[in-house]
């Protein structure tokens, strides 16, 4: 998977500017492209509420929030992980003559054919967090996908270093294949990877997808981990919910903590488990800027005004061999000694991290 734009990953100096602006200027954005903006309306598909909590805790509040400042009528809806609902929720959104419609797509060829319709109708549309391969959306808002697997990778590299291992046995741990963001996810740890493995400091000794879905990553670990004689040194897993169930799995072995085991959404369970030494790290991805910069482009959209200064990179869609315009936001890695930033960015709520179990934890984090 190429992209022909990446935004750099923001160093040290600049995570405190990044976290700031996740609630000014893109804010500023979303406010500036609504004044004067003529009434509309936007459709909003979200995926599920399982995979990640982020969908209804954070996207849609966030959107719902943006779209009404604007002035601009929002059908926010989620598929729940049903493909049919998911096109049955397209059908209804592009008979009621949205302006715009931005989805998170189940899968590539569902979220195309919604698409495809929504284009026919005159629709603009815009992907959200997923590229919809083959779907000829307007503009993609998302992340920048490859670094947040980089991170990932630096991140299990500095863990293992901590703990004092130059050598190490790693899983793999992959997101659904049908989700192109695990592809992308993928390609950024396995290159952010590539140096070591062809040393030979580091082996991958396994590599299965977890589907985004604790059961089902834990059951893979654990037969991997068997597979292994129980000699596996880290884990790089694409996200926190998968984490949690690679937890619980070494829990049982009575080696959490001792494996590193990376992660991404930086969930209330992800924070939690980083607190406890448990997970290694996460990847904070500021949903607030991602959401600001959707809603700004579906305003701009039905204002009929100007998007180039929003979508200032693009992603290659493989299937039709072109690019789309985007708007990538940066994502931040976070370890124990950086959880507060999260919670100070009010992404996450000290009371729901901080509870009687990491009290003492987030104490010492310096969060209260």
């Amino acid at each position: 998977m190429r992209k022909t734009t990446l935004l750099a990953i923001a160093g040290t100096s600049a995570l405190t500017m990044l976290l700031a602006g996740c609630g000014s200027s893109s804010t500023k954005k979303a406010d500036n492209a609504g004044a004067g903006a003529k009434s509309g309306k936007v459709g909003v598909i979200l995926p599920d509420a399982t995979t990640s909590p982020r969908w209804e805790a954070n996207d849609r509040p966030l959107l719902a929030a943006s779209f009404k400042t604007a002035g601009i009528t929002a059908d926010i809806q989620n598929a729940n992980g049903d493909k049919s609902k998911f096109g049955t929720i397209c059908d209804g959104m592009i008979n009621a003559s949205v302006n715009v419609l931005l989805i998170v797509n189940l899968d590539s060829d569902s979220g195309s054919a919604c698409l495809k319709k929504a284009q026919a109708a005159g629709i603009k549309t815009i992907d959200y967090d997923r590229l919809t391969l083959g779907g000829g959306a307007s503009y993609y808002v998302s992340f920048d996908n490859v670094a947040v697997g980089g991170l990932m990778a630096t991140g299990i590299e500095k863990c293992l270093t901590d703990a004092g291992k130059t050598k190490a046995n790693l899983v793999l741990i992959d997101g659904d294949p049908t989700d192109n963001n695990a592809a992308l996810f993928k390609k950024g740890y396995v290159d952010g990877l590539k140096a070591k493995v062809d040393s030979g400091d580091y082996k991958i000794v396994g590599d299965q997808t977890g589907k985004w879905d604790a059961n089902v990553a834990g059951t893979a670990f654990e037969q991997l981990y068997t597979a292994q004689g129980g000699k596996i040194d880290g884990v790089v897993s694409a996200n926190d919910t998968m984490a949690g169930g690679i937890i619980a799995r070494l829990k049982a072995n009575k080696l959490n903590g001792k494996v590193p085991v990376t992660g991404q959404d930086a969930s209330v369970a992800g924070l939690q488990a980083i607190l406890s030494g448990d997970q290694c790290m996460t990847v904070y991805k500021a949903i607030k800027a991602e959401a600001d910069a959707a809603a700004s482009l579906a305003i701009a959209l039905i204002k009929g005004t100007d998007a180039t200064g929003i979508a200032k990179g693009s992603v290659m869609d493989t299937v039709l061999k072109k690019e789309v315009p985007s708007a990538l936001e940066v994502p931040v890695a976070i370890y124990k000694d950086t959880v507060k930033t999260v919670i100070d960015d009010g992404f996450q709520k000290a009371a729901d991290v901080c509870t009687a179990d990491f009290a003492a934890a987030c104490k010492k984090a310096g969060i209260s």
